[in-house]
């Protein structure tokens, strides 16, 4: 048997190119390469992008402006580059950058064994088309063998929204849903390779609608359905928009044992007049009557959001908004940056809020985030969670876990397995975890 070959994939961005990234580690798997966390070891390096970050671009260029060396070293070294930022900017990927091998977009992956043939040839591959025939083709590639009891489950791409600052709905493409069918399929598929845990993934989540045995089905729905596959023990769910919040979504929450106390909501300003700027189409009070309507439904739930900070024509005032709204909410955890502008988007060509201003009141944005955070670790001292172990610490005998508010907790855990879940007393808070003691 001949000798495997290594692959090194570096992932930047969000859950969705967590995902890609397994699923082109499984497709390459069949062309005898195994993932290798060392670069300097690798025969094959995949970059996997996004285009939301800053200067996305760039920051692809200098990372393969590193790997020169390797490639003079092993001359048989092959540089792909995937995602979102090769969905954009393919092409001039290759006429820039003579070392990449290969640029595979976020829905063509599928397509990478055959782009590898072409490599093998002394030609380079380039293939960003949307896919002609199933949006989903990528995604029929046999699941990958998990050991980790918790696995993300694509269900829907795309995004129909054109928020101003964006540029998911051009790279990703339009809002389309998984027929059912497979997805329980999938689900259960993982199920039966140890996963206790399933996240659901989408630009949009809840603008799912995918074709069931009885006609189109929300993604409450789908909830449901899942519900019913033995062995999967915890549903979630990323990410969320505002404006397609159903009720019997919200119903779930507070009926459905399975789905977790936890919603990531991105709202991104308090400002009706920045929200309007960015093409939000809702307004702050509205996504305030949602976070209500949540906590009726499942008062314990645990929030979290996106907040873009000087937005172009952000007044002190608006950002003042901002501020009140996260007030009012107290999210457990958030995500926080400061405005920067995507080449192609229609908030690209507006006059950008000083930048020093901007970071003045991030400052004071992420202040607040982190003191609502800190407050929501320390009042879940005493209380008793349930927690699904996933590894092992660092310290001898202790495991590592993710209780239901998707907090990671720590517990000396003798005897605990992976994927075992068990209820948990927490007793101490640290910066970005719990600790907690195991009932008996």
């Amino acid at each position: 048997m001949s000798e495997k070959k290594k692959l090194f994939i570096k992932t930047w961005g969000c859950q969705m190119n967590v995902y890609d990234s397994e699923r082109m580690a499984e497709s390459l798997g069949h062309e005898g390469y195994e993932s290798t966390e060392k670069v300097e070891d690798a025969d094959m390096i995949l970059l996997n992008t996004c285009h939301i970050r800053e200067k996305a671009a760039e920051k692809i260029y200098s990372e393969l402006g590193r790997f020169k060396g390797l490639k003079a070293e092993n001359p048989d070294l092959k540089i792909g580059v995937a995602g979102c930022v090769a969905q954009a900017e393919g092409e001039e990927i290759i006429r820039r950058q003579p070392m990449v091998d290969l640029v595979v977009g976020p829905q063509t992956y599928h397509r990478l064994p055959k782009m590898m043939e072409t490599v093998k040839q002394g030609k380079r591959a380039l293939d960003t088309d949307f896919p002609e025939e199933d949006k989903f083709e990528h995604l029929k590639l046999r699941p990958k063998a998990k050991r980790a009891p918790a696995a993300f489950l694509t269900v829907q791409e795309g995004c129909d929204k054109f928020c101003a600052f964006c540029v998911v709905p051009y790279t990703r493409g339009a809002e389309v849903s998984r027929p059912v069918e497979r997805i329980i399929r999938e689900a259960n598929e993982l199920v039966e390779r140890g996963v206790r845990e399933i996240t659901l993934l989408g630009q949009n989540v809840n603008a799912y609608h995918g074709q069931g045995p009885k006609g189109t089905m929300g993604l409450a729905g789908l909830i449901a359905e899942l519900d019913k596959v033995d062995g999967l023990e915890r549903i979630r769910y990323t990410t969320s928009h505002p404006n397609d919040m159903e009720d019997a979504l919200i119903e779930a929450h507070g009926t459905c044992a399975k789905l977790m106390p936890y919603l990531h909501l991105p709202v991104q300003s308090g400002s009706d007049k920045i929200l309007k700027r960015m093409n939000r189409n809702h307004t702050a009070e509205s996504y305030l009557r949602v976070i209500e309507r949540f906590r009726e439904a499942r008062p314990d739930i645990l929030l979290s959001g996106d907040f873009i900070v000087g937005f172009p024509e952000e007044t002190d005032q608006d950002f003042e908004d901002t501020m009140a709204l996260v007030r009012e909410v107290h999210y457990g955890q958030a995500y926080s940056f400061c405005y920067s502008s995507r080449p192609g988007t229609p908030a690209a060509e507006r006059a950008l809020v000083d930048p020093q201003v901007a970071k003045e009141r991030l400052h004071r944005l992420q202040e607040l985030l982190w003191e609502q955070q800190r407050q929501t670790q320390t009042d879940m001292i005493g209380r008793t969670v349930s927690v699904m172990f996933e590894k092992p610490g660092r310290i001898e005998g202790q495991m590592i876990g993710k209780s239901g508010y998707l907090h990671a907790v720590h517990a000396a855990a003798e005897g605990v397995q992976v994927g075992d879940i068990r209820d948990v007393k927490i007793i101490a808070t640290e910066s970005n975890s719990l600790t907690g003691e195991i009932l008996p």
